[in-house]
């Protein structure tokens, strides 16, 4: 078995060493200091503001410079009842977000990449109101934390890229 593993290892570090051009994704600097150059239009809420905070953080948003994109965003929030009991009361809900967003040149005006992310989760409901609520507002920061972790990769990629889809 030890034999087995050692020889697993050896050949994984073999096949990693023939990687010489690799380069990590954030190793490109112009994808970091294009990604923190980024101006999130959120819309009003709950959401819209978790997730432009997620994606702040994720961007490593930049307050000193100039943004160079806008990225405008729209949200379309969905809650179906699961688990229901024979009470007809549902224990669980599935929680679906959807973010559309545009990124926009602020130079020239011209949306320069579209694009859109879908987070689908579930969440327990409880009898008691307060923990009812506590756990749909869980339910929304988890789904725009994914949200903008899926849409900081799709920006990091096509700026990897030079732009180009």
């Amino acid at each position: 078995m030890r034999k087995a593993l050692s020889l697993a290892l050896i050949l994984a570090a073999g096949a990693l060493s023939g990687c010489a051009g690799f380069q990590p994704l954030y190793g490109e600097p112009a994808v970091v200091s294009n990604l923190a150059a980024i101006e999130v239009v959120a819309p009003e809420g709950r959401t819209g503001y978790l997730i432009r905070q997620h994606l702040d953080d994720a961007f490593a948003k930049s307050h000193t410079a100039t943004p160079v994109y806008r990225m405008d965003l729209a949200l379309n929030e969905s809650r179906y009842p699961r688990g229901v009991r024979i009470d007809n009361v549902a224990t669980r809900y599935e929680y679906v977000l959807t973010a559309n967003y545009a990124l926009v040149s602020v130079a020239s005006g011209v949306a320069e990449k579209a694009g859109s992310v879908r987070v689908e989760l579930t969440y327990d409901s409880a009898d008691q109101p307060y923990a009812s609520i506590a756990a749909q507002q869980d339910a929304q920061d988890r789904a725009a934390e994914e949200a903008a972790r899926r849409i900081q990769l799709e920006l990091a990629v096509w700026l990897a890229n030079g732009g180009r889809s």
